[in-house]
């Protein structure tokens, strides 16, 4: 196996600029059976670290409301659940600790795995849904609302390990930082192996998020320098949520450094299509509106690519009346952008005159200090992308920006030179989860079903051979299944083949209906 994957060269994380207050530290619960002091790496670290156990009853009220909402999660219960095919699998999810994540993680332990979760972002955990699972012991939390990203760490770290002192058998990754974490210890723990001095870089790290990376790693070395090379041994696999997260894994998978076998739910047509599409188109103005309280109507919004999440932000903002300007580097989706009557643009074409600006490419730099120090007084800024690299926040603290708090998530920057504010949401992370709720569970009822079939698949194949570490996708049959398990909710009767229509089309009456490369 190799010893230096450059994964982390490919796709580098984001720092978070700015903590959360320690005062909301002191109030969150520690479990019961925590051995470890804050931030010490390798020990198991106890039932949970949540921020107030006393909102399960909250939690549990949402997670039943939501389970009306869910039916292919449900229907993964009602299935599987008799014959707990998950029995023995120590899974362990880092992914949004929302209350449909809850209703996931409960559908794992339900068809018998044994849970452990941590959030995939400092701001998108529902603290009531953490504290319902606690509460039900249905799964091991640590995640609240609010952390710093040190506490982030700490918590992934406290999570990936059981009370034996092993790690999990398959993970439920959200942007990959789980991966990440284990592709870095490991190739950490192969060098200290050769020199036992060895010890990460810290102060090299670009940013914060990094170098608590690195720092979780050299804690582990001194308590367990065989840690990650054990849970290497130990994965199954991993199922990955998001487009970002399929990315690296696919970097990996090409230079050969992926250490284990990996299901992209994210390309799933029920995922990418759906979640993607019209939860976007759900919860971001749902965000906007929380946050600021401005009318959409009128304004200029300026929606940055159009993937299936520029997509889906562009039809919410043009649905509420707003003026829409989709920015693009792919022809394809540039032409897209057009037959839906939408203006493309650059940002510098609009930066000046535009009130909304919302990113939703997975990629960095698409707002930088310059465009932010052109715009105009109250223009709001926001990501619906996975990371905060999209929003170039760092530079307004370089440039003497002026910050002050409007209500949590909601910040204001007043420009030195010009006595303009700037709007920035969620500190450029995902606003439609910081400043609200994330997507509705209907919607996420889609992604999470797939999330269960590719955890099924990898835990029913462990010793089959069937993956080897590479990067692969879930069956067309599964996807039509998935998007089935909807229909009933949504007052849908599917027209059955005829068996003529079929052979003359070539398919089965039964499905899959479309051919591999079809385009949904």
């Amino acid at each position: 196996m190799p010893t230096q994957p450059s994964y982390t060269r490919v796709a580098k994380i984001a720092g978070h600029l700015a903590p959360a207050p320690t005062s909301a530290t002191a109030q969150v619960e520690t479990g019961e059976g925590v051995v470890n002091d804050p931030g010490f790496s390798g020990s198991y670290a106890g039932n949970y670290k949540i921020r107030d156990l006393s909102l399960a009853a909250r939690g549990r009220k949402e997670l039943l409301m939501a389970e009306v909402e869910m039916p292919g999660l449900m229907n993964c219960r009602k299935e599987f659940g008799a014959s707990k095919p998950l029995a023995g699998a120590r899974v362990m999810g880092s992914l949004h600790m929302t209350v449909q994540t809850a209703v996931l993680m409960e559908t794992l332990h339900h068809l018998g795995a044994d849970v452990r979760w941590a959030t995939c972002n400092i701001f998108s955990t529902q603290d009531e849904a953490a504290a319902a699972c606690v509460a039900a012991k249905s799964a091991a939390v640590y995640a609240w609302k609010g952390q710093t990203v040190q506490e982030y760490w700490e918590c992934m770290d406290a999570v990936i390990t059981w009370k034996d002192g092993e790690g999990m058998d398959i993970i439920v990754d959200d942007g990959g930082d789980v991966t990440l974490l284990i592709h870095e210890g490991f190739a950490a723990e192969q060098k200290f192996a050769k020199d036992p001095s060895y010890r990460t870089d810290v102060k090299g790290a670009d940013n914060e998020e990094f170098a608590c990376v690195l720092a979780t790693i050299n804690k582990s070395l001194e308590k367990d320098p065989t840690r990650f090379t054990r849970m290497v041994k130990r994965l199954v696999g991993v199922s990955e949520e998001t487009t970002t997260g399929v990315h690296r894994l696919q970097v990996m998978a090409k230079e050969g450094s992926l250490l284990f076998p990996a299901i992209n739910v994210n390309d799933s047509v029920t995922k990418s299509k759906f979640d993607n599409l019209y939860g976007t188109r759900h919860s971001l103005p749902d965000g906007l509106m929380r946050a600021t309280d401005v009318m959409i109507a009128g304004k200029m919004a300026v929606v940055g690519g159009y993937g299936d999440v520029g997509k889906g932000s562009a039809a919410a903002m043009k649905a509420c009346g707003a003026r829409v300007v989709v920015t693009e580097i792919d022809p394809i989706c540039a032409l897209q952008a057009c037959m839906e009557g939408y203006t493309v643009l650059t940002v510098e074409d609009v930066v000046e005159v535009a009130d909304i600006f919302v990113t939703t490419t997975g990629n960095r730099d698409i707002i930088t200090i310059d465009h932010m120090k052109k715009m105009k007084h109250n223009a709001i800024v926001a990501n619906v992308g996975h990371f905060d690299l999209e929003i170039d926040v760092e530079g307004l603290y370089k440039a003497g920006f002026k910050k002050s708090e409007l209500k949590p998530q909601t910040d204001i920057f007043t420009n030195p030179e010009t006595g303009t504010d700037v709007i920035v949401l969620a500190e450029g992370r995902l606003m439609n989860l910081g400043c609200a709720t994330g997507h509705p569970s209907f919607v996420m009822s889609n992604s999470f079903t797939n999330q269960v079939l590719a955890q099924l698949d990898l835990w029913a194949n462990r010793n089959t051979g069937k993956y080897s570490n590479q990067v692969y996708l879930l069956s067309k049959e599964l996807d039509e299944k998935v998007a089935r398990l909807h229909l009933d909710a949504c007052g849908a009767k599917l027209t059955r083949l005829t068996d003529v229509q079929a052979d003359y089309i070539g398919v089965s009456k039964d499905g899959p209906y479309k051919q591999p490369l079809y385009r949904y």
